[in-house]
């Protein structure tokens, strides 16, 4: 608890450095659930919400610990500037949690509502857990949250900081738990890196599923940190969006693990 209370505390001093501004052009990469977002959570924010009418994204995580991976291929598409729709399937490593075949998916639903300086999502997700396995270990949950992102700066360096709150239902979440993250993504030293390198951080007392690997949220929360590099900065892919994920997941307890992920999108009207 004192563990929870300290990291919520300094999330909070850092936001409030934050100083805010008009929205500006941000680094939209893929939640671990698929839903445009942070590692564990969700933004306000949609993949395509101001460049095209029609976006498509097809991303893959990978999590590895203690010799187990989790393997994650994700899509989702944007829909006229205000819908997002995703979906990805968790396969993780067989007897994961005593399950005789541990593969998930996560179908998830995002409106942004549409404001103009901070970014406001309504959004959900539906969960089948342990789809194809043969005992009792098969179950379903989900999720509905709000999520509000607002662009600043910190130290004079590009920043975005986001909040979510919602409620998580069926696998043995308490009728009374209230799901709360915070995260932000701050491009480091822009003049140097020129816009390629952010650093992204989040925590919250839920994680990308109720059943997750590596990054779970049992306890004491999870703070998951790592590196987003975007090369759509490169001409090239100017059209397009590229993005690489580097992090570590639940990175102060003992189920840390190794993780990283591409993202490959593509407007199409």
């Amino acid at each position: 608890m004192k563990y929870c209370k300290f990291v919520f505390f300094i999330f909070v001093f850092v936001a409030l450095g934050i100083q805010g501004l008009e929205a500006q052009s941000t680094l939209k990469g893929m939640s671990l659930n698929g839903a445009t977002g942070l590692y564990s959570i969700p933004t306000g924010r949609i993949g395509w919400e101001k460049d095209r009418d029609i976006g498509f994204d097809l991303g893959y995580h990978f999590i590895v610990r203690n010799g187990g991976v989790s393997n994650i291929p994700k899509v989702s598409m944007s829909l006229y500037k205000w819908v997002e729709l995703s979906a990805a399937f968790d396969i993780q490593p067989e007897g994961y949690l005593g399950s005789d075949n541990p593969s998930d998916f996560i179908g998830g639903v995002k409106v942004q509502l549409p404001l103009t300086k901070s970014a406001i999502a309504l959004g959900g997700n539906y969960q089948a857990l342990n789809m194809w396995d043969t005992s009792d270990k098969r179950h379903d949950a989900g999720q509905i949250y709000v999520a509000v992102s607002y662009s600043g700066h910190l130290f004079n360096m590009p920043a975005e900081t986001t909040i979510v709150m919602g409620k998580t239902f069926g696998g043995g979440a308490a009728t009374w738990d209230i799901d709360f993250g915070m995260g932000f993504d701050i491009v480091i030293l822009p003049k140097i890196f020129e816009n390629y390198v952010h650093w992204v951080t989040d925590f919250s007392n839920f994680s990308y599923s109720v059943e997750p690997f590596g990054a779970e949220a049992w306890g004491r929360g999870v703070l998951n940190t790592g590196i987003r590099v975007d090369l759509s900065v490169i001409p090239v892919f100017k059209k397009f969006r590229f993005v690489i994920d580097i992090l570590m997941t639940d990175i102060f307890d003992v189920n840390r693990a190794f993780a990283m992920s591409l993202l490959f999108g593509v407007p199409i009207l």
